[in-house]
């Protein structure tokens, strides 16, 4: 089990950037697969973004087509952080977003119910 501690959320207005951190309570080099999801009122928690070992020095990268281009997702094995850079926010982007994490490669990246370790969120609103 490990605990993931987000921060970096807050209000912008649409177009601006903000990068959100996920801390990690291990090493994020021993650390499978972890993903960002967001949930904003009145909708289910959607995939966002994930970071999966390729079984080498390398990690394949996934997105949620309303992001792709815009945010990216990174480590810092040293910092034990995971990266969220969001780029060009648009009001539909806010949501509150949440860090997850999985150690087994037979889970899908995509599905938040395929995640076992969750962080307590961190609100991210985009105002016109």
């Amino acid at each position: 089990q490990v605990q993931l501690v987000e921060s970096g959320g807050g209000l912008v207005q649409a177009g601006e950037s903000l990068r959100l951190s996920c801390v990690a309570s291990k090493s994020t080099f021993s650390i499978v697969q972890m993903g960002w999801f967001r949930q904003a009122p009145g909708k289910e928690r959607e995939f966002v973004a994930a970071s999966r070992w390729s079984g080498g020095r390398t990690y394949y990268t996934y997105y949620a087509d309303s992001v792709k281009g815009r945010f990216t997702i990174s480590r810092d094995n040293a910092k034990n952080t995971v990266f969220l850079q969001m780029n060009s926010l648009k009001p539909e982007d806010t949501a509150f977003y949440l860090c997850a994490a999985v150690d087994n490669l037979r889970r899908s990246p995509v599905e938040a119910t395929e995640y076992d370790d969750w962080g307590q969120g961190t609100q991210v609103t985009v105002s016109l």
